[in-house]
């Protein structure tokens, strides 16, 4: 009874014909589809994960037991809640806005970050141009691959990052830029963020022999000796005081000093 009333209900939501049914934004105010609003509006009333967790199992169902995605969603949910109900406790709407406005934050920071990475990608791609652009060749190496999303060495993840194949046969060269951002002003917080990044640099360092690293860091009131501290470890860093929210990519200072520090990585110019 308790499960075929939930699911009359969750049938209701993805079935909705109305033109004036409501909506659910994501963290910058994109709309959801119908039919994945009413996923993870479900999904988040039982505090779970739908994209993180939820989504693979849903992919999992649809193979092995040859059903619509919708069949998969909705019996994923109906189960849930049934299994949930007694641990979740409240489905009062007090708690279950609490519960969403967290998530949306956390898709707000994360597509934020995301925008970010994408913005300091194209300075990268716009240096190796530069570069291209007067001596018709990547200097002293034959190919870059830049990687097009974040990548994972040992438990770090680096956002921006791409892999030069040198002319001479030798190992790959690792361009590794690691972003940091924060909304918070500065003090104490830059102290622990700066503890972070010196300890991701030094566990790279022992994983990689040929690297390069240069820091990225977009926030406020960041510490100038926390500052160098990082810049003792790594090539280069770029500190932009100013909130994340606000960050549009390289102002034309920095791509200099960017274009100028990729060519003294390529070099060798006259080598095609």
């Amino acid at each position: 009874m308790f499960k075929e009333r939930n699911k009359k209900i969750i049938k209701a939501c993805y079935d909705d014909k109305n033109d004036e049914k409501p909506l659910l934004f994501d963290g910058i105010g994109r709309v959801y589809s119908h039919n994945k609003a009413c996923f993870y509006f479900f999904a988040w009333m039982i505090r779970d994960a739908p994209q993180q967790r939820l989504s693979p199992l849903i992919s999992r169902m649809q193979k092995a037991n040859g059903v619509t995605k919708l069949l998969a969603e909705t019996d994923s949910l109906v189960e849930l809640i049934f299994e949930y109900r007694t641990i979740v406790k409240s489905f009062e709407w007090q708690a279950v806005r609490e519960v969403v406005i967290d998530r949306l934050e956390g898709s707000r920071r994360s597509i934020s970050g995301h925008n970010i990475e994408a913005n300091i990608r194209t300075g990268l791609i716009t240096a190796i141009q530069h570069y291209y652009s007067i001596y018709g060749n990547y200097g002293k190496f034959k190919n870059i691959e830049i990687a097009n999303k974040q990548i994972k060495l040992g438990k770090h993840t680096i956002d921006v990052s791409a892999n030069l194949t040198p002319k001479d046969g030798t190992d790959k060269v690792n361009l590794l830029i690691p972003v940091k951002t924060r909304e918070t002003e500065g003090g104490g917080h830059s102290h622990l963020f700066t503890r972070d990044i010196i300890t991701a640099i030094s566990d790279i360092k022992k994983e990689l022999n040929n690297y390069h690293i240069v820091v990225i860091i977009v926030a406020e009131n960041w510490s100038a000796s926390e500052i160098t501290n990082i810049d003792a470890q790594i090539d280069m860093i770029f500190h932009f005081n100013m909130n994340p929210n606000k960050f549009m990519g390289f102002d034309e200072a920095a791509q200099i000093k960017f274009n100028k520090y990729m060519a003294t990585i390529l070099g060798a110019s006259n080598d095609k």
